[in-house]
């Protein structure tokens, strides 16, 4: 599963690049996260909560930070194992540009499950792979922007849901 978008952050690049190096920031910005540790020479672990489909598990994995570019760009790594419902691989490279007095981000994301998530089908999974990108990039853009203001339409609030989650739109 690959997916790639791209994000502009009212920060200078050297500030997303100094977050996406912080625990603490890994660790708020991780869907589910429960404990990140490490430093980005060693590379982290991380314990993170999650629900696929039906299936909940908690991964614990590591995270690792490589093709580094102060400031411009790096990849991180990761994999984790969630017991009985499988694991869950997958790397991101992104890239940042100085861009209208902030930041541009860029992602490519290529994401592997196996076990009992596996099993769930190719679309939950896509899907599933996708939401969490996303809300990690929007959770990072939240941590150096500080939350949207009130009644602002963000692009990346989330839709109208009626029943069964379906968008009522």
């Amino acid at each position: 599963m690959q997916m790639s978008d791209t994000r502009q952050i009212a920060v200078s690049p050297a500030q997303v690049y100094a977050a996406l190096l912080d625990p603490e920031v890994l660790k708020a910005c991780v869907p589910g996260a429960q404990e990140v540790t490490g430093s980005p020479e060693e590379g982290f672990e991380a314990t993170v909560v999650q629900k696929v489909g039906p299936v909940k598990a908690t991964f614990k994995g590591e995270v690792s930070i490589s093709d580094m570019v102060e400031n411009a760009s790096l990849k991180l790594s990761g994999a984790g194992k969630g017991g009985a419902a499988g694991f869950a691989k997958g790397e991101a490279d992104v890239r940042l540009v100085e861009k209208d007095g902030g930041c541009e981000l860029s992602y490519d994301v290529e994401a592997k499950v196996g076990g009992k998530l596996a099993q769930l089908g190719s679309r939950i999974i896509d899907g599933f792979a996708k939401k969490m990108a996303d809300q990690f990039f929007a959770n990072l853009q939240e941590q150096l922007e500080g939350p949207a203001p009130e009644g602002e339409n963000t692009e990346d609030a989330p839709a109208r849901k009626g029943w069964f989650g379906r968008d009522k739109g």
